[in-house]
């Protein structure tokens, strides 16, 4: 059955005035369109069942914009989340009616702002918002704003671990949010750790929170500035490490480790530390803490930056080891103990028990604890 001749009209006369978005609410059968000029809806009046109907409509529609009647082909799904559509096809995915073409739009490399405000309009979405924060242009442009403080409202609603981590990460960046609502992300974190896994991933060297320098710091600053103006990344690193920024950030990372809430936590968390001491390895490792321990312990005597700074300053000795260790961070640490577990809470943090024991213990070498 075909559509109602005053739907097919209407519609028509729509997509005559160039829409710039179209978006679709299937629980009310009402069409609505986004213009220069404002916003446009159509009340749909069916003529057979609103499923069959719909279907008719994205028919319509894509037969208009794309030229091919069998609509928006969502067997691409994944393709297109991958962020493989062409950027010239972008203003056409937004006129489909169809969510998943929005998502196709919002995954492309190629979103612009006026896109991206189109896009949104079409499909408010916590993941669609995430999706455009990735993008560089549009975390600088007025959407990026806009984007980060829906994610901000949504928070509370997120349940998954990585979906919050990320969030955070996201919404930190730079000119998103203000320092008044990030301050208050910081307090929330208190009572929900999993956020300080999304501020060290974002802003490891400008957590909130004060924290004094490492009482070796005013002994060794002066050596470790020098030899770090030289080159020496042991150096530059052991003098962030032992800096009262440097110190705010080891403490958070023992508030995550204290209670981690779940295996995703704790990865994400272990995949942080290496990259914040991955200066001192150029590939990654994927060893036991063990094996790292005793890599370290090798490496510490090869190492031409580790042997300058022990010439001037041999207490430094298990400070550069953990560093090194820390390096090391991977899955491969916990791999012995999660790979055949799905535990999470209180049943993981038990089986995990020995490998934060001895991660505190080379925490211990970099922080007074």
């Amino acid at each position: 059955m075909a559509l109602s001749p005053e739907d097919t009209l209407r519609l028509n006369v729509l997509l005559a005035n160039q829409p710039q978005a179209i978006r679709i609410d299937q629980s009310r059968m009402v069409v609505h369109a986004l213009s220069a000029q404002g916003e446009a809806k159509i009340v749909l009046k069916p003529n057979c069942s609103d499923e069959q109907y719909i279907k008719q409509i994205k028919e319509l529609l894509s037969g208009h914009i794309l030229g091919s009647p069998g609509g928006y082909p969502v067997y691409l799904q994944r393709w297109t989340r991958m962020g493989q559509m062409r950027d010239d096809s972008l203003e056409q995915l937004l006129l489909l009616g169809e969510p998943e073409a929005v998502v196709a739009a919002v995954c492309a490399p190629g979103l612009t702002e006026e896109l991206a405000r189109r896009a949104w309009w079409a499909m408010e979405d916590a993941e669609n918002a995430r999706q455009m924060l990735h993008k560089t242009a549009i975390c600088q442009s007025g959407m990026g704003k806009v984007l980060a403080n829906y994610l901000v409202e949504h928070l509370p609603f997120e349940t998954e671990s990585d979906k919050q981590i990320e969030t955070i990460r996201l919404i930190l960046q730079p000119g998103l949010i203000d320092e008044h609502t990030c301050t208050n992300l910081w307090h929330r974190a208190a009572r929900k750790p999993i956020f300080y896994v999304g501020f060290i991933a974002a802003r490891p060297d400008q957590i909130p929170s004060q924290a004094q320098a490492h009482p070796i710091y005013a002994q060794c600053v002066d050596h470790l500035e020098s030899l770090a103006d030289a080159g020496n990344l042991m150096a530059e690193l052991l003098r962030k490490i032992f800096s009262p920024t440097g110190q705010a950030y080891l403490q958070t990372l023992l508030k995550i480790l204290h209670k981690p809430s779940d295996q995703y936590v704790v990865n994400a968390t272990l995949d942080q530390i290496a990259l914040h001491f991955s200066p001192l390895r150029h590939v990654p490792a994927d060893d036991t803490l063990d094996e790292l321990i005793q890599e370290a312990t090798e490496w510490i005597k090869t190492s031409n930056d580790a042997q300058t700074i022990l010439e001037l300053r041999t207490d430094l000795t298990d400070a550069i080891l953990a560093c090194r260790v820390l390096s090391g961070m991977s899955y491969g640490v916990v791999r012995p103990i999660l790979k055949d577990t799905t535990a999470i809470g209180s049943l993981m943090r038990k089986k995990l028990s020995p490998i934060m024991e001895g991660l505190h213990l080379q925490l211990a070498h970099l922080t007074p604890l």
